[in-house]
């Protein structure tokens, strides 16, 4: 996958590392703590020294049970730190929104891959966006939204229900001018979805194989870690690891993480066991 900026990801080489950069109060494993733009700046460029390939800012949570803030907001948030990461960082820098305006934004400022956990459900316009400026997309499945998908009814089918929802998705952004090569999916771990289901989708992710498309899982210090573990979101990292590991030796392309300089040991020797 080549970037708009020309930038070449190699999907498959090995396994990229997405570094979770939260400009956010609240959210679920860091709320506060990157809050303000110094300190959230800092911490990217230690994730770029801890090995990330990619740095994805995010300027609302997605926790569940969260509520949604207006774009304004977001953008206060995360647009002096879009400007000053476009200077000093040497890597693709994503950006994690559902809103058009957002992702506008973000791109003029430097981002090359839109992260849409919706995937084009609350604003079918980022495709748009993708296709005029030619960003990566990332598009995730979410059973229902952030308020209220732990309340949703268990999918009686999750792999077909992901599977259905990612077709739609799939051709609403090609409808939107999005070129396939730019789309890398994501079956959302966590999103409404039960222990069990979490579990199965990482040990089964060759059912999505169909696709033909990178696949990102995003597994870092979730809830379902800590109902088996017993941690707090901060006590994961352990649980967080054994997830990375399974979802490279079932396929996935890139992971999503808040620990980088842990995980990407966790990665090199996954990698190396897959190539041996």
């Amino acid at each position: 996958m080549t970037l708009r900026d020309g930038t070449a990801l190699e999907m498959g080489r090995r396994t990229l590392v997405v570094g979770v950069l939260n400009v956010t109060p609240d959210s679920f494993s860091d709320g506060g703590l990157h809050y303000e733009p110094d300190l959230a700046i800092a911490r990217a460029l230690q994730m770029q020294a801890d090995g990330a390939d990619i740095i994805e800012v995010g300027g609302e949570s997605t926790r569940p049970g969260s509520e949604r803030v207006s774009a304004d907001d977001e953008l206060a948030r995360i647009a002096p730190v879009l400007k000053e990461l476009g200077k000093q960082l040497r890597l693709p820098l994503a950006v994690d929104t559902y809103k058009s305006e957002v992702a506008r934004v973000a791109v003029d400022l430097g981002a090359t891959i839109l992260n849409d956990v919706s995937a084009l459900r609350f604003d079918k316009r980022i495709a748009e966006v993708a296709a005029q400026t030619q960003a990566a997309l990332i598009l995730m499945h979410m059973r229902g939204e952030p308020a209220t998908m732990q309340k949703v009814a268990p999918s009686r089918d999750i792999f077909a229900e992901i599977q259905n929802d990612l077709n739609i998705a799939l051709l609403e952004a090609e409808a939107h001018g999005v070129e396939r090569q730019q789309i890398i999916l994501d079956p959302g771990i966590g999103f409404g979805k039960t222990l069990e289901q979490n579990l199965a989708i990482l040990n089964h992710l060759d059912r999505f194989a169909h696709f033909d498309l990178p696949l990102m899982i995003a597994t870092s210090r979730k809830g379902f870690i800590g109902r088996l573990t017993g941690g707090a979101a901060s006590e994961r990292l352990f649980g967080t690891a054994a997830t990375v590991a399974a979802a490279i030796l079932r396929g996935a392309h890139l992971v999503r993480v808040h620990d980088v300089r842990e995980i990407v040991d966790v990665v090199r020797v996954t990698d190396a066991i897959c190539a041996a």
